[in-house]
């Protein structure tokens, strides 16, 4: 069941960051490129169509690639730190 939960979850933050990505093509206040990058990063855990096209922009545009990386870098190091930190909240 949490892993039924989980992928909905991040099914649902896959696809609102692409529709913000869509929506924020067309208003100069979002940056629209960003928010479908970051939709088709999410998304390509879960689905093979987004991981194949997020390789197709990495191999065409290598700057975004390398800024991607890190991205993820910096994410798990996140990720890791918080779930560390939530190991000893219960400490005490």
């Amino acid at each position: 069941m949490k892993r039924h939960l989980k992928r909905l979850g991040v099914l649902l933050l896959g696809w609102g960051f692409i529709l913000v990505g869509f929506v924020g093509l067309f208003l100069p206040v979002l940056q629209g490129i960003l928010f479908l990058l970051i939709g088709l990063f999410i998304l390509s855990t879960e689905y093979a169509w987004a991981h194949h096209l997020l390789q197709k922009i990495k191999a065409r545009f290598p700057r975004i690639a390398t800024q991607f990386d890190r991205a993820r870098e910096r994410a798990a190091h996140w990720l890791r730190r918080g779930r560390a930190s939530e190991g000893t909240a219960g400490r005490g």
